[in-house]
């Protein structure tokens, strides 16, 4: 599984390219609008900032969320899907942020920014399609400012072996099913599927997160355990 994961990985950008348009909706769908409150708790426990760089930005959610909550003057997003990011600019547009919000194309192992760009650095669910995580959050520490806040959301895996197993059934089958009537893609969520079940979590994450050079690294569990705030500060 984990080769076949790698190799979907590498072309992460293409995947989501394909199932851009009907992203939104199916995350609310499959989440049954769940992942709307975990965002908000996510940025609800970040310190206003005046740049804010958002990591696999995406269709941004939690760029809108960060802006809503005034906890970020100017956002940067990078993310590898230009489709995505389309989406996203309208968004934001739709909003009223059109002029806060810059959309990069480029890739979280290597960001087009000097160190010490940023105040805050989100990502959420993006850091489990990295190829190289390591290499990820330490260009997450790069690009941070000393005393910056890093907040990562990502899925994760029950403890509880009765939730587990349920969860692991609609993740198996009926994720990807619907996945596929919806997007018409018959690969992207099994995907995410085997995306999550081959990443770490919780105190492991933590651990990743701490090698890479930041401090006071915590995480909390959201629904059951089926996602995960991490936060962490740079050193």
């Amino acid at each position: 599984m984990e080769r076949i994961v790698t190799t979907e990985r590498q072309n992460i950008g293409a995947l989501f390219d394909r199932i851009a348009s009907s992203y939104d909706s199916l995350n609310h769908i499959l989440s049954l609008n769940i992942d709307k409150r975990w965002r908000r708790r996510a940025i609800n426990g970040l310190k206003p900032a005046a740049r804010l760089l958002d990591v696999a930005i995406g269709t941004a959610d939690l760029t809108l969320e960060a802006l809503q909550q005034k906890k970020a003057e100017q956002v940067t997003g990078i993310d590898l899907s230009e489709e995505m990011m389309r989406i996203g600019e309208r968004k934001v547009a739709e909003k009223g942020f059109a002029g806060k919000v810059t959309f990069d194309r480029g890739s979280a192992l290597e960001m087009p920014y000097p160190s010490d760009s940023f105040d805050t650095l989100t990502c959420a669910f993006g850091v489990r399609n990295f190829s190289d995580l390591e290499k990820g959050l330490s260009e997450f520490h790069r690009v941070l400012k000393k005393g910056g806040e890093l907040c990562i959301l990502e899925f994760s895996y029950p403890e509880n072996q009765f939730i587990a197993c349920g969860y692991d059934i609609y993740f198996s089958h009926i994720l990807p099913l619907i996945g596929r009537m919806f997007s018409k893609d018959k690969t992207a969520y099994t995907y995410l599927n085997k995306s999550v079940k081959s990443f770490i979590w919780g105190k492991d994450m933590v651990e990743k997160i701490n090698d890479a050079g930041f401090t006071h690294a915590t995480f909390t569990s959201l629904t059951l355990g089926i996602a995960t705030i991490y936060r962490a500060v740079n050193s």
